[in-house]
């Protein structure tokens, strides 16, 4: 029998903790690339490792979230949404419990590859989530709210974390994400249906199609910049003589940006007839920031804010932006496993970014070689934006 999610008994109480659970299994998986980002130098003292191998951090993570997101949409979809986000958040939890007591650079990749598979689930199950229980109208802003909280751990992580590693170090800092992690997957028990029909039964796959394959494409190359542009900010500032708890500070401060870009530029999207051409604005406007960012030296810190802020405002807002292109075109494919395409495809460009750019850095010594490389990446990104456009375009007159 068929559950239409939007009849259950709902609460003002309810719709609350839905929202922050939705916000919450965003945030909690996204959180260790911003915690080994800002806390990576202390990581690599205590543990006794090179600063650029925070990448092969974010590779190990984000790697396994790439390789889980080709099936994520098709397990959320055989699995259901409660059991998905409780794997999610005891994912999470476990994750941030092994780092906390780890002693070595080999059991920290192996602890935060963990969260790979909390990142997986992430975006299908919170869109087929929003797809059953939120009304149409409100979806591209709860889309938008729900995608705020990758940044909401950037913001955490930037400003909370640091203060408790300074005072009582970095290994409490990651263990106090454990009980929130738990408390969340209580919550995500209480605000989800108990019942559950499977569309997949037997876990079939299919292949993406023309206009997902771009989609995935553009949102490979916007990860790859992004997590390299997140994770040697905070090293790149203290080249240039910034204090490395200052250094947090700009990775709060691209935290707040994307927050307020995803929640305001989500439900915007949403009013243009192809949101292509506003993310080739947005993506345009980030390999920009980065420019500005390669111009600081020890006496300019005002280009690493700009930088900051500039990626924060527009690369940040692109995944929100194509994750509302799945829920509201039907075009790309069924949401939950055009989800987990995207996500595949973001996830990977994640994971590939922080190391190509700290082995670019090792090998040449030029910082300003690493910020072109992934400048250029963003003009290609730009390149498959307008050729998105126009296979969109080529569809709906056919269809018409």
């Amino acid at each position: 029998m068929s559950v239409d999610y939007r009849q259950l008994p709902r609460s003002a109480l309810t719709d609350v903790l839905l929202q922050a659970v939705l916000v919450f299994a965003m945030t909690l998986p996204m959180l260790v690339l911003y915690t080994t980002s800002t806390l990576g130098p202390l990581l690599s003292r205590d543990l006794g490792f090179e600063p650029v191998a925070i990448g092969y951090l974010i590779m190990s993570s984000f790697g396994l979230a790439a390789i889980l997101s080709l099936r994520a949409g098709a397990i959320v979809d055989y699995i259901g949404v409660r059991t998905a986000l409780i794997v999610l958040f005891c994912a999470v939890a476990a994750a941030f419990a092994l780092i906390a007591i780890t002693q070595a650079f080999f059991s920290l990749i192996m602890a935060t590859a963990i969260c790979g598979i909390a990142q997986a689930l992430a975006n299908p199950a919170t869109n087929l989530l929003i797809a059953h229980q939120i009304r149409p109208e409100q979806r591209a802003w709860i889309v938008g709210l729900k995608q705020s909280g990758v940044q909401l751990a950037a913001l955490f992580a930037g400003l909370v974390l640091p203060a408790i590693a300074f005072q009582y170090g970095w290994r409490i800092a990651f263990g106090v994400i454990v009980p929130v992690a738990v408390l969340f997957s209580l919550a995500a028990w209480l605000v989800t249906p108990a019942q559950h029909v499977r569309k997949n039964r037997q876990l079939i796959f299919t292949r993406p199609n023309m206009l997902l394959s771009w989609l995935m494409a553009i949102q490979f190359s916007v990860g790859l910049a992004l997590s390299a542009f997140v994770t040697f900010l905070p090293t790149f500032a203290t080249l240039q003589e910034m204090p490395l708890a200052q250094a947090g500070t700009l990775i709060a401060v691209f935290g707040i940006t994307g927050m307020l870009s995803r929640i305001i530029l989500t439900p915007l999207g949403n009013k243009f007839s192809d949101e292509s051409h506003l993310l080739f604005a947005l993506i345009a406007i980030a390999a920009g920031a980065i420019m500005l960012t390669m111009q600081a030296g020890p006496g300019s810190h005002g280009y690493l804010w700009a930088g900051a802020i500039g990626m924060g405002m527009s690369a940040v807002a692109t995944n929100a932006i194509a994750m509302s292109m799945l829920i509201r075109d039907s075009a790309f494919g069924r949401v939950t496993e055009t989800s987990g395409y995207v996500s595949f495809a973001f996830f990977s460009g994640f994971a590939l970014g922080p190391p190509l750019y700290g082995q670019l850095f090792s090998q040449t010594g030029s910082v300003s070689l690493a910020w072109s490389l992934l400048t250029g990446v963003l003009c290609l990104a730009c390149i498959m934006t307008l050729r998105l456009t126009a296979v969109r375009k080529r569809r709906s007159h056919v269809s018409v």
